[in-house]
């Protein structure tokens, strides 16, 4: 029994030293050069584009009330000019991600992934997968060792930069193909059965989506492709024709949901799947012993991936139906799974003369806020938190606020999300189940 425990303990040990000099060996840098040329690239016009469109006013400056993260309370916009000035920064360092070297693209990788997700955090009703999946790569290129000129072709790389890449890429994918997976989407091909009849007039491929069958193709394809497409772009053989379907795939979503420049960064993104050359480098580094650096490096990277792998799963934890609740919904790469719709009324009570009164949420709230808040129960919370505040501040006295809340899922019949009963002001936002939530 000691004996085959010994010799198990040394087959395993054996295996972690393979994986490790493999991952720690030496590949031509040019598919990670492709990724960070196009990926800076891409943050560079989406910065441009958001100033452009003058989503800053929109989102940071105009709202007399912002949403805030859990436990990142503290962000807040800045003034104008220093908005202004946080998105130049953020081109800059997307150029200095696309072309730097050394001390310089250290600090454009830094830069960026500070002022990319400084903006995200200021709103959470602007929550997006993609943007998630921005920031994250974005801290991704902050960990790895700063990397050769990109017009250097044969310059060597680690290649577990290239693998973490690949990897982040096929959770995304993966996880979005199995949270596909559920009746609504499968059986009922909702909500695609309620969005692809709202564009038949599109050329060519318009009449396709009036066709009965068409919705229940498109679902299981879009579950399909996303369970299954990086195993064919891993694969040599069928890499090419795998991303023409990526080019395909995101393509036709941009165009049918206006989702931005996800689809853009998919695409540039899965580029780094390809080799971009023939052989190995011409003159590979020998492998280094494992220094105290390298393991803290290692540490991160297993913690963030560990973190990656089992936070999605959290929404098991919870009762009720997750589209419903969304507890546990968002950082799991649940991508336009739902079509979800909501009307918010809210009530302020004064305790002690028992007055109650309606509220004009649009008094506080954007559109784009009022639309997201009036269908996800912690912003309900935060909002109804902020409501009892704002109205002690002017003099009522100890405000109680209640909401009545009917939200419609998958165009089924509206119903009661909270219980209109219930006094928001005395319940917290935790991590654990939200009781006054009203099944569905």
């Amino acid at each position: 029994m000691l004996k085959h425990s010994f010799i198990d303990t040394l087959a395993t040990s054996l295996r972690i030293e393979v994986i490790s000099a493999t991952l720690r060996e030496r590949v031509r840098a040019t598919p990670f050069s492709v990724f960070r040329a196009v990926f800076g690239l891409l943050m560079a016009f989406g910065a441009v584009r958001f100033m452009w469109l003058g989503w800053i006013e929109d989102h940071y400056l105009a709202p007399q009330f912002h949403f805030n993260y859990w436990g990142f309370e503290w962000v807040k916009p800045l003034p104008a000019i220093f908005m202004y000035g946080v998105h130049y920064l953020m081109i800059a360092s997307a150029v200095g991600v696309m072309v730097g070297t050394k001390w310089v693209y250290r600090a454009s990788a830094i830069t960026l992934f500070l002022t990319f997700t400084y903006t995200e955090l200021i709103d959470l009703t602007y929550y997006l997968n993609h943007y998630y999946f921005v920031s994250i790569v974005c801290a991704l290129l902050c960990i790895i060792p700063s990397p050769p000129a990109i017009w250097d072709k044969q310059a060597t790389i680690p290649h577990w930069v290239v693998v973490i890449f690949k990897l982040q890429i096929a959770i995304v994918y993966i996880y979005a193909g199995l949270a596909k997976i559920n009746y609504d989407w499968l059986v009922e091909a909702l909500p695609l059965k309620i969005w692809l009849p709202a564009h038949d007039h599109l050329p060519i491929i318009g009449p396709l989506f009036t066709w009965t069958i068409t919705p229940y193709l498109f679902s299981w394809f879009g579950m399909l492709y996303d369970c299954l497409i990086v195993f064919f772009l891993l694969n040599t053989r069928t890499r090419l024709a795998a991303y023409l379907t990526v080019i395909i795939f995101h393509s036709l979503t941009g165009v049918l949901f206006q989702i931005g420049i996800f689809p853009l960064v998919m695409i540039g993104c899965t580029l780094i799947f390809f080799d971009f050359g023939r052989g190995k480098p011409a003159e590979p580094s020998p492998l280094r012993p494992l220094t105290p650096k390298v393991s803290l490096r290692a540490l991160v990277l297993v913690a963030h991936f560990a973190f990656q792998l089992l936070f999605p799963w959290r929404f098991l934890l919870y009762p009720g139906n997750v589209f419903w609740t969304e507890q546990g919904y968002r950082y799991g790469w649940r991508v336009m799974l739902m079509e979800k719709a909501g009307t918010a009324i809210f009530y302020v009570k004064d305790s002690k003369s028992g007055r109650e009164g309606v509220v004009d949420n649009s008094e506080f709230l954007n559109p784009h806020q009022e639309k997201q808040m009036a269908m996800q129960p912690d912003m309900i919370l935060q909002f109804a938190h902020f409501l009892g505040n704002h109205y002690a501040k002017i003099g009522l006295d100890n405000p109680q606020v209640r909401a009545e809340v009917y939200v419609t899922l998958n165009a089924r019949p509206s119903r009661l999300l909270i219980d209109p009963n219930v006094n928001l002001m005395k319940e917290r936002d935790t991590f654990a189940p939200k009781t006054w939530i009203l099944p569905n």
